[in-house]
């Protein structure tokens, strides 16, 4: 007598309701660690995401899961900016400062004490949207500088360094109250970096290898 071979069974797609509350956390995480940082209170994450602590749990085991996935997901949608950008704009310049103000929206000056953290900055998810986003910016950046609008001595890490800096409400002023002047300055900044440049920069151009390192 012949043994019927096993179907192998695909492993079941989450359910949309599943999907819709693991965005909604993510959202909820990302928000409340803007605000109050990344120690902030799961059970307040949850009471914000409108879902209960053991759905949190159920989609994050840990707090660093949670952080990982905020800064993934924050990396990932800067990496969308920069593809809309490249894609949209004709002009090269213009898509780096299209990019630019569409970073700053996400906040990604929330991500510095987070990344600095003690979970695992070389998991492989937090690598591969490290990877994409800084070879998108760079290619960005690229364009500007081959069409001769963007000037010769700036990288990747000087971009960076000023949109979060810029994008991060100076000590002792309300976060939300210091929005609505970023992207004046920011757009101060990117009038700096164009081409001819009116000055000479000290230091040598900033990659995010300079940032990374000790």
């Amino acid at each position: 007598m012949q043994t019927a071979t096993p179907v192998q069974r695909k492993a079941p797609r989450p359910r949309a309701d599943a999907l819709r509350n693991r965005e909604r956390i993510v959202t909820a995480a990302r928000e409340m660690f803007v605000e109050h940082g990344p120690e902030v209170p799961l059970d307040e994450i949850a009471r914000r995401a409108g879902v209960g602590n053991a759905t949190v749990y159920r989609n994050f085991p840990d707090r660093d899961a949670l952080v990982r996935e905020v800064v993934c997901s924050v990396m990932d949608r800067t990496a969308a900016a920069a593809e809309l950008a490249l894609t949209e704009s004709g002009d090269a310049f213009e898509a780096l400062e299209r990019f630019v103000h569409a970073a700053a929206d996400e906040r990604i000056s929330a991500l510095c004490p987070m990344v600095s953290s003690t979970f695992d900055q070389h998991h492989p998810d937090l690598e591969a949207a490290r990877e994409r986003v800084e070879s998108l910016i760079a290619e960005v950046m690229d364009r500007a500088r081959t069409a001769g609008q963007l000037r010769s001595d700036v990288d990747v890490g000087d971009v960076m360094i000023a949109v979060a800096q810029l994008s991060r409400p100076p000590a002792g002023t309300d976060c939300f109250r210091a929005d609505r002047f970023v992207h004046r300055h920011l757009q101060l900044f990117l009038d700096g970096l164009r081409a001819p440049a009116r000055s000479t920069l000290p230091g040598a151009a900033v990659t995010m290898e300079d940032l990374r390192r000790p």
